[in-house]
Parts: structure tokens; C-alpha cells; sequence
């Protein structure tokens, strides 16, 4: 149980139309993130499936059964937000059985599920506990067992994250990552943060102002974005893009050939080129692609990241060894990692072989 499909799905508010005729396949069991900056449409499409908001156009299909029109509580989903919504008067057993006690359930039955999800998400030691005496991690934890509890169909969540700080960010990404090899239930997961998206996910779904530019693995989608979008949405740092166009030599960026970049061609017409800041080396001038300014140097320990500049090009990304040793104000040799490099035609789409 937990297949969802969605079927030319529309929204609009008056006049404006925010999710722009998305169709998507979430097969039983993957763990799917809805990513793509401020405004793009990720959290309205996840409340379209929860039945929070109604579709304007198009269908959805739960284990083949429309709940197109469906109320949220007849959906059989459940889904956590991303502000906590304890009740502060009641303990963490208490919050975390509420939706049970109102469908009804026998104090033993819930008891037994709470207990349950207690233990999955081990909070058997604060079930007394207030929300007050918790963490910011250990009420998002009440949060994911009051929807554990209710055993549905599938998860939904909504930027659970956003509100810990970066070390409880990283603790909750490996919790929610086991939860899932645990419960092999389905899962949507919308965040703005493509690190916890290419951590977590089964399937990424890009989106951009209501659509869908790319669906695929993280390794998919950060090996072969289909377009200039995902390409420098996807990456941490973000993939340099650099104008380029073709000489006799094959491709040239700054007025120097890129002779390894010609094979990628297949008769179009590129007009930028895009390498990742781990595919791009230092080296000795003479075996250069590229020779640029170092404007500032980032030691980090493990890595160095270099910005530097070239003229007629821009300020590119570099993440070298932590070894590296380059200051600002000195020239540097970059040469571009072989079969790593993007070509992308006017469009903005990704020419490949």
C-alpha cells in the first residue's frame, strides 16, 4: 500500500496558477523529496495530495482508488509539519496517542501502538514528559510517532527540519533515513535544502514555479541534469557555468580550447559550459585549461575552496585537496576533469551523446 499517482494536476489561486499540470509516479515504499527554491510549488503540491488544498484540475490516485475529492481524514495519510503542534499540557504519550483516542480506539490498542512507535523512535524514557522538558529533536521525534501510530498509507512531511539548528538538522536526517528502512513505507518529504534531498532520497522531484524540471536518483540527477536548472540547484557548492562556444580546436571557453569537451557535442551548438567545483584541478600552468585570479581562499581542513577569477568568464568554484596551497592575489592553473563536463545549448538543456 502507498502507490500514489498524480495526473495532470493544477492549482490555482484566482488568477494565478501555481502548480502547472504535474504528473508523477510514487511507487510503494520510495522515499520521494519535493525540492526547488522559495515559491516554486513543493509545499502546495504536498498539501494537493494531502487533501489540504483542493485540486483545481487533474486527478489523484491512491492504490488505484481516486481521492481526488477526498477529505484529508479519509486519505489515510498522515502528515508532519513543520512546526511541531504539541499539546503543551500533554505528555508525549498522551500527544502521540491523541489520534487514536479520537478514532475511537480501546485504551489497551493504544497503549500498544504507542508504545510501539515509542520504541521505533526511542522515546520510551520521556513518554511522561512534557513537550516543555524536550528538545527541538525530541519533539519533532512526538511529531513523526503521532503519524507513525496512525499507520497510513503513506507519510507526508513539510520542512520537519527547518526549525533545528545544523547539528540536531544532521541527527534527525539519519533518524528519518532509518525510520524508513524500518517501516518501508512510502514517503514525500519537501525541503529547500538539497543536501538533505540527495541524502535521503529514493527519487528527487525538482520543481520550478509550478513544474517539474527533472525526476531521478540523486546520483541521476547530479551525473545528468537535464538542463542548466538542475544542474546548479543540484551540488553544494553549485556547478560552475561558464560561456563557451565552438573554434576549430573544438570547444573554447575564454578564448582557450577545451578539446575534451568536443566529444560531448553531437552536432548542436553549445553556448555554456558547466563543471562541478570537485571536477576541477589545480595544476601547473602548462597544463591548464583555464588561468585564473585567486580572489579568496577557504581553508576548511579536509578541502580548500579557491574563487577565482577569469577574465572574460566570471569567478568559478574550486574544491581542492585541503592541501592546496594558493592565496589570493596569485595565478592559478585549473584544468576541467575529463567526461565531466556539461554542454548546454541556448535553450538551457543539456546536450549529451
Amino acid at each position: 500500500m502507498g502507490r500514489i499517482r498524480l495526473e495532470g494536476i493544477e492549482k490555482w489561486f484566482g488568477d494565478v496558477q501555481v502548480i502547472k499540470g504535474v504528473d508523477l509516479v510514487i511507487d510503494e515504499g520510495e522515499f520521494v523529496i519535493f525540492v526547488g527554491p522559495s515559491g516554486c510549488g513543493k509545499s502546495t503540491l504536498l498539501r494537493l495530495v494531502s487533501g489540504l488544498e483542493e485540486a483545481t484540475a487533474g486527478r489523484i490516485i491512491l492504490d488505484d482508488k481516486d481521492v481526488t475529492g477526498l477529505p484529508p481524514a479519509a486519505r489515510g495519510l498522515s502528515m508532519v509539519f513543520q512546526s511541531y503542534a504539541l499539546y503543551p499540557h500533554m505528555s508525549v504519550g498522551e500527544n502521540i496517542g491523541f489520534p487514536l483516542r479520537m478514532a475511537g480506539l480501546s485504551r489497551a490498542e493504544v497503549e500498544t501502538r504507542v508504545g510501539e512507535a515509542a520504541r521505533v523512535l526511542k522515546l520510551e524514557e520521556l513518554l511522561d514528559r512534557k513537550p516543555k522538558a524536550l528538545s527541538g529533536g525530541q519533539r519533532q521525534r512526538v511529531a513523526i510517532g503521532r503519524a507513525i501510530v496512525r499507520d497510513p498509507s503513506a507519510f507526508l512531511f513539510d520542512e520537519p527540519l527547518s526549525n533545528l539548528d545544523a547539528a540536531l538538522r544532521v541527527e534527525m536526517r539519519f533518524e528519518i533515513a532509518k525510520l524508513h528502512q524500518q517501516l518501508s513505507a512510502t514517503m514525500i518529504y519537501v525541503t529547500h535544502d538539497q543536501v538533505e534531498a540527495m541524502t535521503l532520497a529514493d527519487k528527487i522531484v525538482v520543481l520550478q514555479a509550478g513544474r517539474i524540471e527533472q525526476v531521478g536518483s540523486p546520483l541521476e540527477l547530479y551525473e545528468s541534469p537535464d538542463n542548466l536548472f538542475v544542474a546548479q540547484f543540484i551540488g553544494s557548492p553549485k556547478m560552475n557555468v561558464m560561456p563557451c562556444n565552438v573554434s576549430s580546436q573544438g570547444i573554447a571557453v575564454g578564448g582557450r580550447p577545451v578539446p575534451e569537451a568536443a566529444g560531448a557535442r553531437n552536432g548542436q551548438t553549445p553556448t555554456s559550459l558547466g563543471v562541478r567545483p570537485e571536477h576541477i584541478s589545480v595544476v601547473h600552468t602548462g597544463d591548464a585549461h583555464l588561468e585564473a585570479l585567486v580572489e579568496v581562499a577557504e581553508y576548511l581542513g579536509s578541502d580548500t575552496f579557491l574563487y577565482a577569477t577569469i577574465d572574460g568568464v566570471g569567478t568559478l568554484t574550486v574544491r581542492a585537496p585541503g592541501n592546496v596551497k594558493a592565496k589570493p592575489g596569485e595565478t592559478v592553473g585549473l584544468r576541467f576533469a575529463d567526461q565531466r563536463m556539461h554542454l548546454f545549448g541556448a535553450d538551457r538543456m543539456a546536450i549529451r551523446h
